[in-house]
Order: structure tokens, then sequence, then C-alpha cells
């Protein structure tokens, strides 16, 4: 039995992303990102001009007749969300936390998949990957991955980012979408980052809260890392601190923008107060606009 709580969190998230969904994304989703390039259709006599390469030779041996390979346009995609469930996707100052952010704009995503009958999957990964949920298509498969992502708790805290993406890559037998939904508090994930990207479209959709970017000065208060389990009294008004701090996160975002550089990857910034609907739209419209 799915509790009635959840439930109602699905149905929410169904009827907040539908409009958007519907007047917005599905079209412009579908029309720019690639699909799995092209599928054998059938066989045809060979005739003058046709190029060699083509031939079926195992094929034409049997018939005694060279035959040619036709292949036709693949139009279906397989989009793949690969979702962060580490401790620090618990954590949100403003009314949201992180995960709720990630498996609202997963849903988003699912439903657009959903209407423009491609097939969809996830992965949900802390220190490991705890999840996966296969490529399929339809509309009870794309709630089943929404129920997923509201509900699963990971076992493990830490962000195995790297092993993350290497799972996707084996996942992922023939090019296809992958939106990753993390807030990229993470090291040594930048060549996996760059394997999955040359074969697949990935998009890098970071969930941040503006108070792991600057700490007010408030004396001293408790911090909790949410993924060891450490705690710390910390004077927030030292300038040590505060000098620490800044050059932390500034490690961090080198980090996170040489990943990104290194592997081609589109990414889109969101923060807990922010409207993440409104986020998607514009960077779907303004990728759409580039692709023109």
């Amino acid at each position: 039995m799915i509790p009635d709580e959840l439930l109602k969190k699905v149905r929410w998230i169904e009827i907040t992303t539908r409009k958007v969904v519907e007047d917005v994304l599905s079209g412009q989703y579908r029309s720019h990102f690639k699909g799995q390039g092209v599928q054998f259709s059938e066989h045809r006599p060979y005739v003058p001009g046709d190029d060699v390469r083509h031939i079926d030779w195992k094929v034409s041996a049997r018939t005694r007749e060279p035959l040619i390979k036709k292949f036709e346009e693949e139009r279906q995609l397989t989009v793949f969300l690969v979702i962060d469930g580490s401790g620090s996707a618990s954590f949100g100052s403003s009314s949201r936390l992180k995960s709720e952010i990630s498996a609202e704009i997963g849903g988003m995503i699912a439903s657009a998949a959903s209407h423009t009958g491609d097939q969809i999957g996830a992965l949900i990964f802390a220190d490991q990957v705890e999840k996966i949920i296969p490529p399929k298509k339809g509309k009870q498969h794309v709630l089943r991955i929404i129920r997923d992502l509201l509900s699963f708790k990971t076992r493990t805290r830490g962000t195995g980012l790297a092993r993350a993406l290497d799972a996707t890559g084996r996942i992922m037998k023939h090019g296809g979408v992958v939106f990753v939904i993390s807030d990229f508090l993470a090291k040594g994930y930048d060549r996996s980052l760059r394997r999955l990207a040359r074969r697949h479209d990935v998009v890098a959709i970071r969930i941040a809260d503006e108070r792991e970017q600057s700490i007010p000065e408030v004396g001293q208060i408790l911090l909790l890392d949410p993924e060891s389990g450490e705690e710390r009294l910390v004077n927030t008004s030292s300038y040590a601190f505060q000098k620490w701090f800044k050059e932390h996160q500034n490690e961090l975002e080198k980090d996170r923008q040489s990943a990104f550089k290194g592997g081609q990857v589109e990414v889109l910034n969101i923060l807990t107060k922010d409207d993440y609907g409104e986020a998607v739209v514009h960077f779907f419209r303004a990728r759409s606009r580039r692709k023109k």
C-alpha cells in the first residue's frame, strides 16, 4: 500500500508539472535532443552507385544476390535520470529540501518523455548506486519513477557521483539523454562525466541552497556534516572561518566548472528558493534558440 501522503505528493507533482510539460517542455525538449541515430529497417537489392560498405555479405551469400542494408532514423529517445540521494540532498534552508526539488524536476522531465513516447529510466545513488529503474514507456512507469524519487531512502550517506555516472554508462547501451540532478558536492567525477558525455547528451541540473554559498556571521553555531555525521562548533563571525569557507566554496566551484567544461555538459543551476518550473522552462527555451 502506498501511504496517502505520498499519493498526494505524486498527484501534486502531476498537476503542477502538467501545464509546463504540455505547453512548453514536450515540444522543445523533444526537438532539441538527438535520437539514437539510425536503426536497421530491411534489405533491398544492390544497384550500381550504392555504397558497398552497406552490403550485408552474410545474407547476400545465402540468397546469392547482393543485398543492401536499409536504415531509417531512430526517433525514439532513451531518457535517463541520475538522482543524488546523498546526505547533503536532505538539506534546505528555505521551505524546500534539495531532495524534494530533485524529485519534482525529475518528475517533470519524466512526464515530458512520456508525452513524446520516449523511454525513461532512473538511478538513485548516494555513496553507492542504490536504486535502478530500467527505461520503459508508459504513464504507470512514470508514476512509479516519481513515487520512488519521492520515497526511496538511501542506506548510505556519501556522494559516489563517479560510480553513478559509470553505472549509467553501462546501463545506457545506445546514445540517449542523461539528466544528472545533484548538488555536485563531490570530487573525482570529471573523467566519468567526460566518458558519459562522449556517448550521450548530458545535462547537469545542479540543486543548491543559498546557505551552502554563504554563512552569515552569527557567532558560534553547531554545524553537522549530513554525509559523515561529524559535528563541529564553529565561530561564524571569525575571519579565519569565513576565509576558509569562501576558499572551500571557490575550490568546489572550480572543480565543477572544470568537469562541466571538460565534458561539454550544459548546466542548469537552481536554488531551493527558486521557482524551479520557471528555471527549467527558461533553460529549454534558451537551449531551443541555441540549437536553431
